[in-house]
C-alpha cells in the first residue's frame, strides 16, 4: 500500500452531500490526509442503511480515505477547534452558503488571515456575483440551467433529466483539478487563494464543448447540438442475447457491419460507399444498425467488431457489474470488509500512477469516530 502523490497534503472537508465530499475523497485516494468536519446530521448520512445508522451507501461511496471529526460549529469552543484544524491544512473544501460561512467566521477572509497558504475551494450552485447567487441548487436545477435538459428534449422529445447526478460529479472533478492547480501555484509562490466553483457554470462549460456546434461561429454557421448525439435512434441496440453499443463510424465500418449481419444489400448501398458518411443519413443508418443487430449475439458482435475495428462495447448491467471481466480485472469494484458494516463493495481508483499509485487506506468512517485522535494532534 502506497501513500500516493498527495502524501503530506492535508485537506479539511467541510462539505455535505456529494459534490464536495467526492472531490475530497478523490484527493484522499491520491494520498492526502482528509479530515471531514461534520455533524451526525450530515445530509449525506440520511437514508437507508444496513447495520449502523448513518452508514448509507452514498456515505460509503464518497467518504473513504477520511477521518471524521464531529464538531458543532455553532458552539464557540468547538468552532475554535475547527479553526485550529484549518490552520494546519493545505486545502479547505466547503459548499456551505456564503451567509452561513460569514456568520461562523469561516469565510475566506477570516481563515486566510490565520492561514495565508490555504487553498480555499468554495463550491456553490451559482456564481457569487450573479443575481442567482443565493438560490438553492440541486442537480436537476443545474441540468436545466446548463442546457442539458434542452439537449435531452431535442434528442428524445422529452425534457428529462439525465439519470445520474452529473452536475455534482462533474463539479467534484472540477474542484479536484482546481485545487491541484492552486497547490502548484502555492508551492511556487507561498500564496494561497480562494477558488469558486459554481455548479451551473461548470456544467455549462462541460455541455457546450460539443453542443455549441454551429454557434461556435459568429454569425452562426449552423444549429446548436452535436449532430450525431442528437440523431433520432442514436442508442444502444438489442443483439440476439442482450444489449450492446455498436457504432460504425466510417463507410468501411458500415460495409463490414452489414456484411456480418448478412445484409449484402445494405453493404452495397450508395450511402455507405462514398468517401465519408453524410450526416444527413445518420437517422437512417441508426435504424439499420438496430434492425441488423439481432442477427448475432453480443459476443459474436464483439469478435466481428474487433476484427474490423468497429467501435463496440457490451452494455454493462449494474446489477452484474462485479462479474464483468473488465471491471473485475481492473479492480474497479472490489469486495472488502468494513469495520462496522461487514462485507461491502467499494469502487476502485480509476487512474494509475507508475511511481506513486493511490490507495484505499481507510473505508468510510462513522460520524465523529476520529474526533479524539485528530484533536489530540493539535496539542
Amino acid at each position: 500500500m502506497t501513500t500516493g502523490p498527495l502524501d503530506g497534503v492535508r485537506v479539511i472537508d467541510l462539505s455535505t452531500v456529494v459534490m464536495g465530499p467526492y472531490a475530497a475523497q478523490i484527493l484522499g485516494d491520491l494520498g492526502a490526509d482528509v479530515i471531514k468536519i461534520e455533524s451526525p446530521a450530515d445530509t449525506v448520512r440520511v437514508g437507508e442503511y444496513r447495520t449502523t445508522p448513518g452508514m448509507t451507501a452514498l456515505n460509503l461511496n464518497v467518504n473513504r480515505n477520511k477521518r471524521s471529526v464531529a464538531l458543532n460549529l455553532k458552539d464557540e469552543t468547538e468552532r475554535e477547534q475547527a479553526l485550529k484544524l484549518i490552520d494546519t491544512a493545505d486545502v479547505l473544501i466547503t459548499n456551505m452558503r456564503p451567509g452561513a460561512l460569514a456568520r461562523l467566521g469561516l469565510n475566506y477572509a477570516d481563515v486566510a488571515a490565520r492561514n495565508p497558504r490555504l487553498v480555499y475551494a468554495h463550491a456553490q450552485g451559482f456564481r457569487s456575483d450573479s443575481d442567482r447567487a443565493g438560490n438553492a441548487a440541486y442537480d436537476e436545477t443545474v441540468q436545466a440551467s446548463s442546457g442539458l435538459v434542452d439537449v435531452a428534449n431535442r434528442a428524445l422529445g422529452e425534457p428529462v433529466y439525465l439519470p445520474t447526478i452529473i452536475g455534482d460529479k462533474v463539479s467534484s472533478l472540477t474542484i479536484a483539478y482546481s485545487v491541484l492547480a492552486a497547490l502548484v501555484h502555492r508551492d511556487k509562490t507561498g500564496q494561497g487563494q480562494q477558488i469558486e466553483i459554481p455548479m451551473t457554470d461548470t456544467l455549462i462549460a462541460f455541455n457546450l464543448v460539443e453542443h455549441l456546434a454551429g454557434h461556435t461561429y459568429e454569425p452562426a454557421e449552423g444549429p446548436t447540438g452535436f449532430a450525431l448525439s442528437m440523431t433520432k435512434g442514436h442508442a444502444a441496440v438489442r443483439t440476439k442475447d442482450g444489449l450492446a453499443c455498436v457504432i460504425p463510424y466510417n463507410p468501411q465500418n458500415f460495409r463490414d457491419f452489414f456484411a456480418a449481419a448478412g445484409r449484402p444489400d445494405l453493404a452495397a448501398d450508395p450511402r455507405v460507399n462514398g468517401d465519408a458518411i453524410n450526416r444527413a443519413d445518420n437517422e437512417w443508418l441508426s435504424e439499420q444498425i438496430a434492425v441488423c443487430a439481432p442477427a448475432l449475439t453480443t459476443e459474436e458482435w464483439a469478435e466481428v467488431c474487433a476484427k474490423h475495428s468497429i467501435p463496440m462495447a457490451p452494455v454493462l448491467e449494474l446489477d452484474r457489474a462485479h462479474e464483468d471481466p473488465y471491471v473485475r480485472d481492473g479492480h474497479l469494484l472490489d469486495t472488502v470488509e468494513h469495520p462496522s458494516e461487514g462485507t461491502i463493495r467499494t469502487v476502485g481508483i480509476p487512474v494509475k500512477f507508475s511511481a506513486t499509485p493511490g490507495s484505499i487506506r481507510r473505508l468510510a468512517p462513522l460520524a465523529g469516530q476520529d474526533t479524539a485522535e485528530v484533536l489530540a494532534e493539535l496539542v
